[in-house]
C-alpha cells in the first residue's frame, strides 16, 4: 500500500492556500491542558486558548468543560481509535463520558503542531503523545491528530477531530485497554 503522507501533505498545503494565511509551526511549543506560554506570537492566542481548554478538559476527564470545547451541532463530527466516526455532540459525549469514567487513566499533551487560520476558525495538526494506565499496565501513547475549530458566539469550538496510531499493535492495545 502506499504511503498516504504525500496526499495528506497536500491537502494541508492546500488548505493553508486556499486560506490565504501564513502556516505557524513550532515543534517547541507543548499543550497540556495546564497554563500556557508559547513563542508562538504570530498565533492567534484564542487559538490557543481553545486547543488548551480541549486538553485541560481531556486531562482532567472534565465533561462540561469538553461540551463548552465541541460546538453543540449535529454536523460536527469525530472520528478516533475508541470511538470510531460520530457525528453530533450526544455521539461524541458517549466516547468521552467512556474515557472519563473508565478505570483506565488516560494523558495525552499535543505538539509538533501546525496551526493554520481559517475565515472564521482554524485547523490544528500534529502529534499527541502520552500514556493509558490501569493498574500496572501502561501503555505509552503516539497519535496523530487534527482538529478543526469554528468562531461560534465570539469564540472558537471546535466542530472536528481525527486521530490515528500508526502502530497496528498499539492500536490494539490502546483499543482493548480502554474497553
Amino acid at each position: 500500500m502506499k504511503s498516504l503522507k504525500p496526499l495528506l501533505l497536500s491537502a494541508l498545503l492546500l488548505t493553508a492556500v486556499l486560506a490565504k494565511e501564513k502556516i505557524m509551526l513550532s515543534s517547541d511549543s507543548v499543550i497540556r491542558g495546564e497554563h500556557f506560554q508559547s513563542d508562538l506570537k504570530q498565533v492567534n492566542s484564542e487559538a490557543l486558548e481553545a486547543l488548551n481548554q480541549f486538553y485541560k478538559a481531556f486531562n482532567h476527564k472534565d465533561i462540561k468543560l469538553m461540551q463548552k470545547n465541541w460546538m453543540n451541532d449535529s454536523s460536527i463530527a469525530m472520528d478516533n481509535p475508541l470511538g470510531g466516526i460520530k457525528r453530533g455532540w450526544k455521539e461524541i459525549q458517549t466516547v468521552y463520558e467512556r474515557i472519563f469514567s473508565g478505570p483506565t487513566e488516560v494523558y495525552v499533551e499535543f505538539y509538533d503542531f501546525t496551526i493554520i487560520d481559517l475565515d472564521g476558525g482554524f485547523c490544528a495538526v500534529g502529534r499527541e503523545r502520552g500514556s493509558a494506565t490501569v493498574g500496572s499496565k501502561v501503555i505509552d501513547l503516539e497519535i496523530r491528530t487534527s482538529r478543526v475549530f469554528k468562531r461560534n458566539n465570539g469564540k472558537y469550538q471546535q466542530v472536528h477531530h481525527h486521530g490515528s496510531i500508526e502502530s497496528a499493535d498499539l492500536l490494539h492495545a490502546y483499543q482493548t485497554l480502554v474497553k
